[in-house]
């Protein structure tokens, strides 16, 4: 019960790592807000039977109004916001291949999702934490930044940015106790993954292969990780990227 008495937010939380994220968080007995645009009230209604208490919410992460609405819910619900776990992101239903031939439209789309959400979750969150002393946020990103994936330009692009969204934010906030982490996961065998095996199936031989830990990453691989990072042993550690791939990508 090393989060007993915190509140978190976990966006994406509605299935795959987003919920196994949140799952770790309630039993390490924080409270968990559950944001996803599907399936947020059954996941918050299976992991408010683990820890204290779970909030399901409806919401876009690239949208100003309903992240705003987000923030304003946890605090009326919990009074307090500890912990930001920015997992929603668009990668399974990204379309694959060279870059030429991604449209204009189809890179705005998963900037907005993956790297606009991010910067309005945590620009809606951090007001909370300073007056309050202090919070963790933890950023989900990709080990593919480190390994210059191809034919997945505009999702590498978007978890770059991450990064560097990370390292800036940290240097921002330090003074007010936060912390701003990146979790960068190898490819994850979660639902969204599972269900789009043409996504997986031509590379998925060669990343275990390319591990030195040689197997499937699955989102349980990743929950000690956040839980360390949302935690006090992590108070002392803020703008780092840490990787959990099983040894494939080494920086």
């Amino acid at each position: 019960m090393r989060l007993e008495g915190r509140t978190a937010i976990v966006t994406g939380a509605g299935s795959g790592i987003g919920k196994a994220l949140a799952t770790r968080l309630a039993q390490d007995g924080a409270n968990v807000i559950v944001a996803d645009i599907r399936n947020h009230d059954a996941a918050a209604a299976e992991i408010g039977r683990i820890g204290p208490r779970a909030l399901g919410l409806k919401v876009d992460v690239a949208s100003e109004s309903e992240v705003a609405r987000m923030a304003d819910a946890a605090i009326q619900a919990f009074g307090r916001i500890d912990i930001l776990v920015n997992n929603a992101a668009m990668f399974s239903s990204v379309d694959v291949g060279p870059f030429e031939k991604i449209s204009a439209r189809e890179w705005m789309r998963v900037m907005e999702v993956n790297t606009l959400g991010v910067f309005l979750c945590c620009r809606a969150v951090v007001p909370h934490m300073r007056k309050q002393g202090g919070g963790r946020i933890i950023n989900l990103a990709s080990g593919t930044v480190f390994k210059g994936t191809p034919n997945l330009l505009h999702y590498v692009a978007s978890k770059g940015a991450v990064v560097a969204l990370t390292r800036a934010l940290a240097r921002e906030v330090g003074s007010h106790g936060i912390t701003v982490n990146t979790l960068a996961p190898g490819l994850t065998l979660s639902e969204g993954v599972l269900n789009n095996p043409q996504h997986i199936d031509p590379v998925r031989d060669a990343i275990v292969k390319s591990r030195a830990i040689q197997r499937d990453e699955h989102p349980a691989d990743l929950v000690g990780a956040l839980s360390f990072l949302a935690s006090d042993d992590a108070a002392f550690m803020t703008g780092q990227t840490l990787v959990v791939d099983g040894g494939s990508a080494m920086h």
